[in-house]
């Protein structure tokens, strides 16, 4: 079992991820830590947004951009990505298990586990664009 040692900075990075819905990046944490009254070094929040993720209490998402973004629903899930405005919305419909097999059987490799990126136009786009 991890040991975790959530210190003051840490709680209050962690309570930032866990009550945003938009899959902040390490910039939206420090600005919404600041709208906090908090006032942490860019290292202490890069640092324990680290320490978060290596004890798996949050997810770090690579979603093809420059910046990582990270999450607190760390449950087996998926994410989707609007190719215009970049909003990230989770996914909970399981990989099939077919797949997963078809997959390890194509490259030989033992699958672990998967995360997979759809891309697409959200709603509120296509709305957009429609006018």
């Amino acid at each position: 079992m991890k040991t975790i040692n959530l210190t003051t900075q840490r709680q209050a990075i962690y309570d930032v991820v866990r009550e945003s819905e938009d899959h902040p990046t390490a910039a939206d944490v420090m600005n919404r830590l600041v709208e906090r009254g908090h006032s942490f070094a860019y290292g202490t929040v890069y640092n324990s947004l680290r320490y978060l993720t290596d004890k798996d209490l949050l997810r770090e998402l690579k979603l093809g951009e420059t910046a990582s973004r990270y999450d607190a629903r760390t449950d087996d899930h998926q994410h989707i990505v609007c190719e215009i405005c970049g909003k990230v919305d989770e996914v909970t419909t399981p990989i099939p298990e077919e797949w997963m097999v078809r997959v390890a059987e194509e490259t030989g490799y033992e699958v672990q586990g998967a995360h997979i990126v759809v891309e697409g136009v959200c709603g509120a786009c296509r709305t957009k664009r429609k006018k």
